[in-house]
């Protein structure tokens, strides 16, 4: 098997998967009484084409990476064996490690949000949300350059990050309450998710673990779901289309630096968090 066919088994074999919780998930939703939104036509649609273009600026942003990951594993001095299970689970510990991380700031950075927030901007919370992926891969793809730095070999890397993304996808539902509270104390699951989804304000910047919550348990970033979330952005984008709803925030932004005064104002604009505006309190 080519470090290629590594790099996409575990997403390909995960497909069907998908598709069988969404069938699923759409028919719960049908029941009468459900205070629950399910599904709404547009939205689902736009979540389903955003997934699908998705797949194709992630795997251009991947075959590049795999190019600058492989000069940073071949400069390394570390090698990992991928045989070992050990290494394995190292790996994958590591990378939601990193992905907290670059998550937690995807949310904190205005330029990252920009890319990420396409993702927050349903104001409905299923499995077809799972799919409404950003375009912008780029900052993400910067987050695993530690990896191949320690020795991982680079399509270990993306093998572990799929895994990672899979596990993320089942907790994109309302149909699933809160489970044992072992596992809700360790997992990221369905209520903690829906938590980290929400604009109420209590639950504002929530939750930024992918596979494990006991990284914001550790970092001060938990919170626990004690009603039902509003979802969406704070400020909700009015609008239907694909192109806006992905790009609307980089434009937005591109305003608010051509109306700047100053390099100071101009860095809070773009390293800010979001909602930043000179002499104001940071919010979204």
């Amino acid at each position: 098997m080519s470090p290629w066919d590594q790099l996409n088994e575990p997403v390909t074999y995960a497909i069907p998967f998908f598709i069988a919780a969404l069938v699923v998930e759409m028919l719960s939703l049908r029941e009468p009484g459900s205070e629950r939104k399910g599904y709404e036509r547009t939205d689902a649609r736009n979540s389903l084409v955003m997934g699908v273009v998705s797949l194709i600026f992630s795997g251009s942003a991947r075959v590049l990476a795999l190019f600058g990951y492989a000069l940073l594993y071949v400069v390394s001095p570390f090698r990992l064996d991928p045989h070992d299970w050990r290494v394995w689970a190292g790996v994958v510990i590591a990378v939601d490690l990193l992905w907290y991380v670059y998550h937690r700031i995807s949310h904190r950075v205005r330029l990252v949000w920009a890319a990420h927030q396409v993702h927050h901007n349903s104001r409905y919370f299923n499995y077809s949300t799972a799919l409404r992926q950003k375009w912008n891969p780029w900052f993400e793809i910067l987050a695993w350059t530690p990896l191949p730095l320690l020795g991982v070999p680079p399509w270990m890397v993306f093998t572990a990050f799929s895994v990672n993304l899979i596990y993320q996808f089942w907790v994109h539902t309302e149909t699933i309450g809160k489970l044992p509270r072992w596992f809700e104390f360790v997992f990221n699951t369905p209520s903690h998710h829906r938590v980290h989804h929400a604009s109420d304000p209590e639950y504002l910047d929530k939750n930024f673990g992918g596979i494990l919550i006991i990284w914001d348990r550790m970092f001060g970033s938990f919170r626990a779901e004690t009603f039902r979330p509003t979802y969406g952005l704070t400020k909700n984008i009015d609008s239907t289309n694909v192109l806006t709803l992905q790009y609307y925030e980089f434009g937005a932004l591109w305003r608010d630096l051509r109306a700047a005064r100053g390099i100071r104002a101009r860095l809070g604009y773009v390293f800010g968090p979001p909602g930043w505006e000179p002499g104001s309190l940071p919010g979204r």
